[in-house]
């Protein structure tokens, strides 16, 4: 295969709870690409799958991905398989295989499946092959052991389905190059990207337009914390309690404490929806029949086995984006013996994530001292992923920069915009990982 031209680049941003995809045009500028179809949220693609039982298939289960992976979910939610932020575990080494119907499924083969409906929906105007794709990737993977070589190995065999040019960049520096496009004059621009699984920054100097090359990076870090994180902060204090967290159980003349190794998968999304196996389910059965409060373990166990995941994570998220815009809302949330509905406060779950939040900070020090480079000396603060929204986040930079050198826009969509401009770059290997 021919090396492609660097006009032909894509930029794919494969994110913990959403995927973009841009292409680049031949004036040097870069297109969203726009998903089509009944269920499509415009250049948004879920990154979530769907596995449901089907006779007429090859292998006996069906798939779908994005939107229509939550459309089949909701359609038969006890009779299928919902995973979403299945990125969070591709740096884990604890991470094997998810099981589904009976087959066992590496990280690298949902990947696969997960991209082969993408360009599905697509349309035919997408077409990967033979093309230069820029992937977007962390700076620091999610997970206390995570192991950037084997998330490496698992992207690779991921992508190779697509038969194209292959580079690996930092996701903030990709929406450096996104945000250096309204830029008119020389910059040192900080990038804090907010996705769903990491917290990443990079510093960069911006040359003036006219600069080839105009983006120049100077230092970057990261962290695991952000969307789900903050997510699992609000399951963990108005779900949990109710699910038997803090609670005892019986064994032999002895009363102990629940052991905690069950709630940290409930409130992780992307192992939420893998506790619905046969082992989980009978050790959560015998703890229920010693637990000093087994209806409290028999809401669990409810919750795992109605599939009840994807409507806990809707009210959650809904929680969090109504406290993005004002101080006080409900969270409600009704199933699995569990009827929550609740005020919560702005103040309240700020609290919550108030360890969350320094160990940001601290990460954003680090870019700083990588970069050689203090606070003072940067010109622009760009704040982009979902989380970015979060006042508390806002409160954070502004304090640190000032609010009049924060700037924002296209929270969802800036790093694969950026991913597509930096893959016209003749010298690419410039900004590969």
């Amino acid at each position: 295969m021919s090396a492609p031209a660097a006009g032909e680049a894509i930029g794919l941003d494969f994110g913990t709870t959403n995927s973009v995809v841009a292409q680049a045009r031949a004036d040097g500028s870069a297109d969203l690409l726009t998903f089509a179809g009944d269920k499509a949220t415009g250049a948004v693609f879920r990154s979530a799958l769907c596995f449901w039982e089907d006779d007429d298939v090859r292998g006996g289960v069906a798939h779908e991905a994005g939107p229509w992976a939550i459309a089949e979910y909701l359609d038969y939610p006890q009779g299928s398989r919902f995973i979403q932020s299945f990125k969070s575990v591709a740096a884990s080494p604890l991470f094997d295989q998810a099981s589904i119907f009976g087959k066992r499924l590496r990280f690298e083969e949902l990947g696969e499946l997960f991209l082969e409906r993408l360009a599905k929906h697509a349309g035919p105007g997408f077409d990967p092959r033979g093309r230069r794709i820029v992937v977007g990737r962390p700076v620091t993977y999610a997970g206390a052991r995570a192991d950037a070589a084997l998330a490496r190995e698992r992207y690779d065999k991921m992508f190779a389905a697509f038969g194209a040019e292959i580079h690996y960049v930092y996701e903030p520096l990709g929406a450096a190059f996104s945000y250096a496009s309204r830029l008119s004059e020389p910059t040192t621009l900080l990038v804090a990207d907010f996705g769903g699984g990491t917290s990443d920054f990079s510093l960069v100097r911006v040359g003036a337009p006219h600069e080839r090359p105009r983006c120049a990076p100077l230092g970057s870090s990261g962290i695991g914390i952000a969307g789900d994180r903050f997510d699992s902060r609000i399951v963990e204090n108005l779900v949990l309690p109710l699910l038997g967290k803090g609670g005892s159980y019986r064994s032999f003349d002895k009363v102990l404490e629940i052991p905690g190794g069950y709630f940290a998968d409930f409130s992780d999304w992307s192992r939420l929806a893998l506790m619905r196996n046969r082992r989980t389910l009978e050790e959560l059965e015998k703890l229920r029949r010693s637990a000093l409060d087994p209806e409290a373990i028999g809401r669990m166990i409810a919750v795992v086995e109605h599939e009840l995941g994807y409507a806990l994570y809707d009210a959650v998220g809904s929680l969090k984006r109504q406290l993005s815009e004002q101080d006080v809302a409900r969270f409600q949330f009704a199933g699995g013996g569990l009827d929550l509905d609740r005020a919560v406060t702005r103040s309240e779950f700020e609290g919550w994530i108030a360890p969350d939040l320094a160990r940001i900070e601290a990460a954003v020090d680090e870019a700083l001292l990588r970069a050689g480079m203090t606070a003072d000396r940067v010109d622009r603060v760009f704040l982009t992923g979902g989380s970015s929204l979060l006042p508390a986040i806002r409160a954070l930079f502004a304090r640190r920069f000032g609010a009049e050198r924060l700037g924002s826009g296209g929270e969802l969509t800036s790093i694969a915009h950026g991913l597509a401009l930096i893959g016209q770059a003749e010298d690419i290997a410039d900004w590969t990982v």
